[in-house]
């Protein structure tokens, strides 16, 4: 039988499984106010320089002879949503990198395309050539715009098709109003955090404050029940208290999972789990989740690192989520709720769905050609 550390130990078993290989890295580039240079006066660069300049960009566009579509940009420019640009009325030199945040050209041939690479190299700009990806630092990925939240997609060029039906598909999920849900959130932050401590509270807040973000409702409707459920939890203690939630997980897929053991996934402050629970369920738990490997499910019938250990974490004020494989009704979750509920700690149990039910679901899947979750 192991040792049990105290959870200040921090004895963590197993390392939890590491993220998957990525085949390129997603970040988010602030652009407001810099400088960027666009290479070429085509439709595809009218269309990049918009896009930059929409991120608050000063824009500067080298091109001797401008399409259509980047002359009508350069005409109109006074409507860009917050970006400046600026013509400039001769082909690109590499004197045009300097100082430049990044750059983009749509190359008239591979030996052009070889020469911008190589200039912004040398400038130190990171720099992205028109469907011509190796030449590129970096990749445009399909957009989906709530701003100030931002959704980008990637497929690394593989599949652009693939990246605008997913595009699609998210665009059919978040409301409009998630905008200004966001630009609340924004001008409330620092009021939040002074008044909430760091932890369960907070936590509980935000919670509260997405689901209501995703009821299609406009935030100045809610704002007085926002206030209110702040006054709330800024004087409530019991918001700090512990607490255990065992989630079943069902067949064992992530694809299995309900909706409310994610959510419950997501609230968790620590999360323990067995041998069983693959990498792709415990990947949807919150990033600062402490996740813990443990032996068995009952602490009676696998020594005390089951519901022992559940309990001390709960007594320090820790939301935990221990994973039982199943639908939640086993012989043995019975005899860790009973550990629990003789602990004194408030427990509950989120049930999975089971065997028959996934499998129905998978051959309903493959008769109409789509998985019934999307």
């Amino acid at each position: 039988m192991r040792r049990l550390c105290k959870p200040s130990e921090g004895q963590e078993g197993v390392r939890a499984p590491r993220v998957g290989k990525l085949a390129c890295l997603p970040v988010f580039l602030p652009l407001a106010g810099r400088p960027v240079l666009v290479a070429g006066g085509s439709d595809a660069a009218a269309w990049k320089a918009e896009l930059l300049a929409a991120t608050g960009a000063e824009v500067h566009v080298c091109s001797p002879e401008p399409g259509d579509a980047m002359r009508a940009l350069l005409e109109d420019a006074d409507a860009t949503v917050d970006g400046r640009l600026v013509h400039h009325a001769r082909a690109w030199s590499p004197h045009s990198l300097a100082g430049m945040a990044v750059a983009l050209a749509d190359a008239e041939d591979e030996r052009e395309a070889e020469r911008f690479a190589a200039a912004a190299k040398a400038a130190g700009v990171p720099c992205n050539v028109i469907d011509r990806p190796v030449f590129c630092d970096f990749q445009f990925g399909s957009i989906v715009n709530r701003s100030p939240v931002v959704v980008g997609i990637s497929t690394s060029g593989a599949a652009p098709i693939l990246g605008q039906a997913i595009r699609q598909r998210i665009e059919t999920l978040l409301p409009n109003a998630l905008a200004d849900w966001a630009a609340l959130a924004a001008r409330i932050r620092s009021g939040v955090m002074a008044r909430l401590p760091a932890g369960r509270r907070r936590r509980l807040f935000w919670e509260d404050f997405a689901g209501q973000a995703f009821s299609g409702r406009p935030p100045e409707n809610m704002a007085g029940g926002l206030d209110k459920l702040l006054g709330r939890l800024a004087v409530d203690a019991d918001g700090d208290t512990g607490s255990v939630t065992l989630v079943a997980t069902g067949p064992g897929p992530a694809e299995h999972l309900t909706m409310k053991a994610i959510r419950t996934l997501q609230g968790a402050d620590v999360v323990l789990y067995g041998e069983g629970v693959s990498g792709e369920v415990l990947d949807l738990a919150r990033r600062e989740a402490r996740r813990m490997l443990v032996s068995g499910v009952s602490g009676e019938a696998a020594g005390p690192e089951g519901a022992a250990l559940a309990a001390q974490l709960a007594a320090q004020g820790r939301q935990v989520v221990r994973l039982v494989p199943g639908d939640g009704n086993s012989p043995e979750v019975a005899v860790f709720r009973n550990a629990m509920r003789r602990s004194g700690v408030a427990i509950r149990l989120v049930p999975g769905v089971t065997s028959s039910i996934a499998c129905g679901e998978s051959d309903a899947t493959q008769a109409v050609g789509y998985p019934l979750s999307l």
